[in-house]
């Protein structure tokens, strides 16, 4: 699945290719993935007109702004964006079309039919879900030590769910996780409400860290996942555990292992990540 730093990459891309284009006509060929209105053929009127007059971000969530309504949409697990021209054949899977008046195509493709498209009258989008029951994004003002924190002190959950959680930090998926719990030295099983202050603010400045650093590098790719553009992020090459079982750990040279935690699987160095409590 794609997490911010991929959609964030996505975001930045589609920014550059569809900013100011208006919307002639919109095609929906598999109406499960419109959530709001729940009538495709409403939700196809609703966007006649429009224009892109921005595109935003919050978690793993984009975001269109356009004259009258904001659309919300989640990639969930292969969900891609591509910008086409109308000549070109659309390829399998392609479940919702904007048709643009310059002759242009923003194409959402889905093998697995699991993304979420939810159109709102604009400036509506932050007070309903699905973006209401979010919390800040890592590198956001509100995610304040204090604030962390706080959350971690009311939760007798394992640190992995912790993090994996959106309402408490948004945008951190199963990759992130893994590697900003290795880089603050906490093992995913840790309960949270035994880190000290301290470590608490370790685990907040690594995954603040992880995820400007993949930002930066256009995110990871990891299986299928691609940009806009096609083109493959390069964060991979700086992964530490995620997806590196049996090799040597990056800090220490002990075998990089796999665990189950909270249901996923989960990358750990033994040695750097022990499971205790200080006293």
């Amino acid at each position: 699945m794609p997490e911010l730093p991929e959609v964030e990459t996505v975001r930045k891309t589609l920014h550059q290719m569809i900013l100011g284009k208006k919307i002639e006509r919109v095609s929906v060929f598999w109406g499960n993935i419109i959530k709001r209105p729940q009538d495709p053929e409403e939700f196809e009127q609703l966007l006649i007109s429009q224009t892109i007059e921005g595109i935003d971000r919050k978690g793993k969530f984009l975001i269109f702004q356009m004259n009258d309504v904001s659309l919300v949409s989640h990639l969930r697990m292969e969900g891609k964006f591509g910008v086409y021209d109308a000549s070109v054949d659309k390829p399998k899977h392609t479940h919702v079309v904007f048709h643009f008046t310059d002759g242009t195509e923003l194409r959402y493709n889905d093998v697995r039919k699991f993304g979420t498209m939810h159109a709102f009258q604009k400036g509506r989008e932050a007070v309903n879900k699905p973006l209401l029951q979010l919390g800040p994004d890592p590198f956001e003002k509100a995610f304040t030590l204090d604030y962390f924190y706080n959350k971690l002190l009311k939760t007798s959950r394992n640190m992995k769910a912790v993090l994996l959680d959106q309402s408490i930090v948004a945008g951190l998926g199963n990759i992130y996780v893994d590697e900003a719990l290795f880089r603050a030295g906490i093992h995913p099983e840790r309960i949270a409400k035994t880190l000290t202050k301290s470590e608490a603010e370790q685990v907040r400045k690594a995954s603040i860290n992880v995820i400007l650093e993949a930002i930066d590098q256009g995110g990871t790719t990891i299986r299928s996942y691609l940009n806009s553009q096609g083109e493959i992020g390069m964060f991979q090459q700086q992964l530490r555990v995620y997806g590196k079982q049996d090799r040597e750990c990056f800090n220490c040279g002990t075998g990089i292992t796999k665990l189950k935690v909270s249901g996923r699987g989960t990358h750990i160095c033994p040695q750097c990540q022990p499971l205790h409590i200080p006293r």
